[in-house]
């Protein structure tokens, strides 16, 4: 039987969402073993003079602890 843990992590990128959402997982990937997934439960921008200045995701990651 496996048990599974899910943490809260936010990122950002001044590509985009997609770059957002590797540029977390990535991170999360040196601190965290066996993720197993993601879910991107909210997406936002910053802005400024007019213009997107920084993409942001909040992730949701589930890793499967160890025996």
């Amino acid at each position: 039987m496996s048990v599974a843990r899910v943490t809260e992590i936010s990122a950002s990128s001044k590509k985009s969402f997609d770059d957002a959402i590797e540029t977390g997982i990535e991170r999360a990937n040196n601190t965290l073993q066996n993720i197993t997934s993601a879910w991107v439960k909210d997406q936002s921008v910053t802005v400024k003079g007019g213009k997107i200045d920084e993409y942001r995701v909040m992730l949701k990651v589930t890793f499967v602890l160890k025996d």
